[in-house]
């Protein structure tokens, strides 16, 4: 069977994640990171995972790459005496994860947009690399879309701040699917209560 012209996008981006792609590989993150932390593009690097997630190649769409450090957080040495364990220093993780710390700070950068959704596109020893989808809310031909000018709505406002794209539903513990699938909603906390009182035998 003939494969779409998406299929032959999805392979060219996973020929470089291997052997055989190395040195495109290595040159595109060498250029990567001699860019700023927040990058606006005129194209998509993965076009096909672009197009699943929303993106459109029309007026009121806009990509930005941006660079998130790898690892948990830093901290300066506390010189005065304390515990090593109560420090603070190693290990200081967070909740969020990097993709959604991305996509605050391209919303941060371009602060008239929405944040559609986001993707990966790379990674080195020191950063990541994800490329954000943003929509123009106010723009005409993003209100005339019916498949789009949902974003438009007052509840949309600040969808990367609020867990609403994917990778923050994903977060939140939204993701699942399946069987029992309505006891991770609305949040994974909420869920947790649920069982805990479940286990106390608080619900008959």
């Amino acid at each position: 069977m003939a494969q779409s012209a998406y299929s032959h996008f999805a392979e060219s981006f996973q020929t470089t994640l291997h052997r055989e792609g190395a040195v495109q590989r290595r040159d595109r993150l060498l250029h990567w990171r001699q860019e700023s932390a927040i990058t606006k593009l005129e194209r998509p690097t993965r076009l096909d995972r672009a197009h699943a997630l929303g993106w459109r190649a029309k007026p009121g769409f806009v990509v930005a790459r941006v660079r998130v450090r790898r690892g948990g957080q830093r901290k300066r040495a506390i010189i005065a005496g304390r515990r090593p364990k109560h420090k603070g220093i190693a290990k200081m993780v967070l909740a969020k994860s990097q993709q959604r710390i991305a996509e605050e700070r391209a919303q941060k950068k371009f602060h008239n947009l929405e944040v559609l959704n986001s993707y990966w596109v790379g990674e080195d020893g020191h950063d990541r690399f994800y490329e954000v989808v943003l929509v123009d809310p106010s723009h005409p031909s993003i209100l005339s879309d019916p498949k789009i000018r949902w974003i438009a709505a007052p509840e949309q406002k600040g969808r990367a701040f609020r867990g609403l794209t994917s990778a923050g539903k994903r977060g939140r513990g939204l993701w699942w699917k399946g069987k029992g699938a309505e006891r991770f909603r609305p949040s994974r906390k909420a869920n947790q209560r649920y069982v805990r009182r479940v286990q106390t035998k608080v619900i008959p």
